[in-house]
């Protein structure tokens, strides 16, 4: 059974020196609540006996664990309040340059290929999931920066800090929270997403995804880092795939919406139901006045096309007063202004 490790000798995979540097700055490992275990086992995790765990160091990377958030949330639960978890990950983009790098290019390539499909694509195929553990085991998994952030934010950690060292990425993590346990986290190729709806209630709206899994437990972090950008989206948006692009600026990202229509939770105009992060942006006023109507599928950014999160703001409160006074005559006309916009002039949210 894979369990505790009394020394680095130990361990399968071999410790760079400047890991155990990097671990040694932030954990004391002598400390008796401190424990380094090299598992992707949550029962093993759990099985810990000690009265208390202050620190935690899993050797063994994400890659490898069968359950990723089943690890986390046993450590989470394992360690005490602000409690330590030191872990590692090789990335999607570190394991791309690795291959590229190791094999002559009439391989590399291929082989890059293959890897991606079978590690990356064919777990978020409804369906192939089977297939996948049945090949694969649910080692050696492909997992984005993006994703992995994610999944360290829903299960209740904080990054402190985070360092590369050679092709694996360490974190050092914080316990702030109790996990998610989100079950229905975004992780297929369409999606739901909470959103603030009419009465402040929060649906479930469709959407192609566009994002890496688990990208909506880091727009937080990602706001805080970059804010926003023209348009009132954020900057440098690290969670969008290459494919999102692409989709977006096709809109075939929008078209599963369409459904959320046809339920009744959204009109075919209005303004834009927001997750609950960027609906805290806005002024108590216009949450309040918000609330107060079904959000819609083409917002009026698309007539006024502003520029910062303050024009959009005055944006949605004109429409808002508008849509008050003559509901019909202000949808009918923000429609065809809209369309003129986006089929004449190539108006785009981003």
């Amino acid at each position: 059974m894979e369990i505790l490790i009394k020394n680095q000798e130990s361990i399968e995979q071999p410790v760079r020196e400047e890991e155990i540097e990097f671990i040694n700055s932030h954990i004391n490992l002598s400390d008796d609540y401190a424990f380094q275990v090299e598992t992707g086992s949550a029962f093993n995790i759990s099985s810990i006996k000690a009265d208390k765990v202050t620190a935690l160091i899993n050797y063994k990377r994400m890659n490898d664990h069968r359950f990723v958030n089943k690890v986390l949330e046993a450590t989470n639960q394992r360690l005490e309040k602000n409690g330590t978890y030191i872990c590692c990950v090789e990335t999607m983009d570190f394991r791309k340059n690795r291959i590229l790098n190791k094999y002559n290019p009439i391989i590399a390539y291929p082989f890059f290929a293959a890897d991606f499909l079978t590690k990356r694509v064919v777990p978020k195929v409804p369906g192939l999931k089977q297939l996948y553990f049945a090949l694969t085991k649910g080692l050696n998994r492909v997992i984005s920066l993006p994703e992995t952030l994610g999944r360290i934010a829903s299960c209740g950690f904080k990054i402190v800090e985070m360092k590369q060292i050679g092709s694996i990425t360490w974190f050092v993590l914080k316990k702030t929270h109790e996990p998610h346990y989100n079950m229905e986290a975004t992780y297929g190729p369409i999606i739901k997403l909470k959103r603030v709806a009419k009465g402040g209630k929060l649906i479930s709206v469709y959407k192609m995804r566009t994002m890496h899994p688990y990208s909506e437990y880091i727009q937080e972090k990602v706001y805080e880092e970059n804010n926003l950008k023209k348009g009132g989206k954020l900057e440098s948006d690290y969670r969008i795939t290459n494919w999102g692009k692409v989709m977006r600026k096709l809109w075939l990202d929008e078209l599963p919406m369409l459904a959320n229509v046809l339920k009744g939770e959204i009109k075919l105009v209005g303004v834009r139901p927001l997750s609950q992060h960027y609906f805290s942006l806005y002024p108590k006023e216009l949450q309040k006045l918000r609330t107060e109507f079904t959000p819609g599928l083409i917002p009026p950014f698309y007539v006024d096309l502003p520029e910062t999160f303050d024009e959009i703001l005055e944006s949605e409160r004109m429409y808002l007063e508008s849509y008050k006074k003559h509901p019909i005559r202000t949808d009918i006309s923000y429609f065809f202004k809209s369309m003129f916009n986006i089929l004449i002039k190539g108006a785009r949210s981003s």
